[in-house]
């Protein structure tokens, strides 16, 4: 090799400022963190099952599925930092609606993509299930 860092030498750039890849992170980020999005990325998607949080009212514990589409414009957002800011809304109390709305935001403000949506998939309570979906942008034809 040529004395590039592996990354780069796999056809992308280097991973600058990514501090959670590759470390012990024992607890929440507040922020996701990005890197360069390669060439002829259209559309990234990331889904979770159990992503937890607390009733704003009754304090109760709320489980969702969180659905994050965005379309890439200079940036993509690193998976594991998603993971671990996504763990800061565990001891949170906000309702579904509230963090479609945030997720959304930040992925918008943190890797300025063209579009970007967030639905919120809150597990049935009182035999109600709720969907909460929050879009920044203009949805591409290949969403």
């Amino acid at each position: 090799m040529s004395g590039t860092s592996e990354p780069a030498a796999l056809g992308g750039p280097p991973a600058e400022g990514l501090t959670a890849l590759g470390s012990t992170v024992r607890g929440p980020l507040a922020h996701v963190e990005c890197f360069a999005a390669p060439a002829g990325v259209s559309l990234v998607r990331f889904s979770t099952e159990e992503v937890t949080s607390m009733c704003p009212v009754t304090g109760q514990p709320d489980i969702s599925g969180v659905d994050i589409d965005y379309a890439p414009a200079e940036r993509c957002v690193e998976s594991k930092s998603l993971k671990l800011y996504l763990w800061g809304f565990r001891d949170r109390a906000v309702f579904a609606e509230a963090m479609a709305a945030e997720i959304a935001a930040e992925i918008a403000a943190r890797a300025r993509p063209g579009w970007v949506r967030v639905t919120v998939r809150q597990r049935p309570r009182g035999g109600i299930a709720l969907s909460a979906v929050s879009e920044i942008g203009v949805r591409p034809p290949s969403a």
